[in-house]
């Protein structure tokens, strides 16, 4: 079966669950719809780029277009024109049998063409698109017109379907598939005693600076060290708070890596620490993916209990969780890890919950099979 990913950007090093589903879905059969291409094509598949440059004709419809389809179907953004026109022969030269939208917002754009040309639609929900976007009434009323061009959906959480339920965007055939992880790849290794992990974007649903008091107050000056990877606007601020709290020698600010490197770190890390919190905007996780490679990796994971980490860490069994900005309870949570005698059942247990949940083979397998059942050959 050959299935079109339509996706915002084209190729992204961190959107690993994309790139794995546009490299191996159906064996491979697969091209790619993108917002944007930035000239990096390792998996080399056919792309359609929807935001390259306009015909002089486009630009004068663009207004009409883009007005028309905010009446009609909640959203400016649907193909137009020339524009459209050339998407619709992209699919038919690729004889595309079905569309896979990577985010609803990325839904929103192909599912009514994908209606006109026969051809179901199905979006994945994993985070902003089902939580901040829906702050938006314009938004919410898009996504409530969509649900009938679709033939199904999934998200990574529950959570996040029962966000969009609450504002009365559901469909009948609706699936929790979480991104996951190549269990065979992220495994654990020969562990470092007294380290502590963060991977992430140093953004406000992070929380940076609440992990980073709450390791000072729980372990300065014990035998542990905290790396944190990521880059974003929080990072200076950070570096200058841990020479503040006076932890700079027990914590490493490396900046982005490449995700080679970081599984190297998650390999031999003992505890993973990542304090998500709901941003002002309304912005949430949907199920981290480092997190499922944490556990991979027999991390011990310390969380907060926000959108659908609970999902995937049980509190004292493979991991700890705290309320969201419980700095205080984040902080007596790092030091009963490092107080524990043995911490081997509680990292067998991580191991053992993304072997049983978070199998990326088994979760591609689980996507094809809706796929496939869902749509009549």
């Amino acid at each position: 079966m050959k299935v079109a990913i339509a996706t915002s950007d084209y190729f992204v090093m961190g959107e690993t669950f994309i790139n794995r589903h546009i490299e191996h879905m159906f064996g491979g059969q697969t091209c790619v719809i993108a917002g944007r291409f930035n000239g990096e094509d390792p998996l080399g598949k056919p792309i359609f780029e929807r935001r390259g440059r306009l015909t002089v004709a486009d630009k004068l419809r663009a207004p009409v277009a883009a007005a028309v389809g905010a009446a009609l179907h909640g959203t400016s953004r649907l193909p137009f024109g020339d524009n459209r026109r050339a998407l619709a022969a992209f699919l038919r030269a690729q004889d595309v049998e079905v569309i896979l939208a990577e985010f609803g917002t990325q839904a929103l754009v192909v599912a009514q063409l994908g209606n006109d040309l026969g051809l179901p639609v199905f979006t994945y929900w994993r985070g902003t698109d089902a939580s901040a976007a829906l702050r938006s009434r314009q938004r919410v009323r898009s996504y409530r017109m969509m649900m009938p061009r679709l033939a199904g959906m999934f998200s990574v959480s529950q959570f996040l379907l029962d966000n969009l339920a609450a504002h009365g965007i559901r469909h009948d055939n609706a699936h929790v598939v979480p991104s996951g992880v190549d269990i065979r790849r992220f495994a654990p290794g020969d562990k470092r005693p007294g380290s502590f992990l963060a991977v992430g974007r140093m953004v406000e649903k992070k929380a940076p600076q609440v992990t980073l008091r709450a390791f000072a107050k729980a372990a300065a000056g014990r035998d542990a060290h905290l790396t944190f990877i990521g880059d974003g606007a929080l990072l200076e601020d950070c570096r200058a708070l841990a020479r503040e709290l006076g932890v700079a020698q027990q914590v490493t600010f490396t900046g982005a890596l490449p995700h080679d490197q970081v599984r190297q770190h998650l390999l031999t890390t003992e505890v993973f620490l990542q304090h998500s919190v709901t941003a002002q905007n309304g912005n949430t996780e949907g199920l981290p993916t480092a997190i499922q490679e944490a556990l991979a990796c027999g991390c011990i994971t310390l969380s907060t209990r926000h959108a659908g980490i609970p999902e995937a860490v049980e509190h004292g069994v493979n991991g700890l969780l705290v309320a969201e900005w419980d700095e205080a309870g984040f902080a007596e949570q790092i030091g009963e890890i490092l107080d524990m005698p043995d911490r081997a059942p509680m990292a067998a247990a991580a191991r053992a919950t993304a072997e049983a949940k978070f199998d990326n083979a088994k979760g591609l397998a689980r996507v094809e099979e809706v796929i496939r059942a869902s749509v009549p050959r």
